[in-house]
């Protein structure tokens, strides 16, 4: 049985799923600093998203509560994941300027 109400799964659904977007038009945007696991985390996470839009409100309160608590984690995660991967970038940009002068 499919049944899609407007409750807070489908907020919780929506910011992951447009966190993983982002992480798909990461590898057009920056391709240097996109790996190619990008691709196989943001479509598990864009599995994740439909499946809280589509059974979520079968969710007791204490495990939506879960859900957000690991989403809390995993989204900062990935940013600062990101943010290094471009400090990493140009370190390494720099690095390589310095050794051709």
């Amino acid at each position: 049985m499919i049944n899609i109400i407007f409750e807070p799964n489908i907020l919780l659904a929506m910011m992951i799923g447009v966190v993983m977007a982002f992480l798909y038009f990461l590898r057009i945007v920056k391709p240097q600093i996109a790996r190619d696991q990008d691709i196989f985390f943001a479509t598990i996470g864009l599995l994740y998203s439909s499946i809280l839009v589509i059974h979520g409100w079968r969710l007791d309160p204490i495990l939506l509560f879960s859900q957000v608590l690991i989403n809390s984690i995993l989204v900062p995660t990935c940013w600062e994941n990101i943010r290094l991967r471009a400090i990493a970038h140009a370190f390494q940009k720099l690095t390589q300027e310095n050794e051709n002068n």
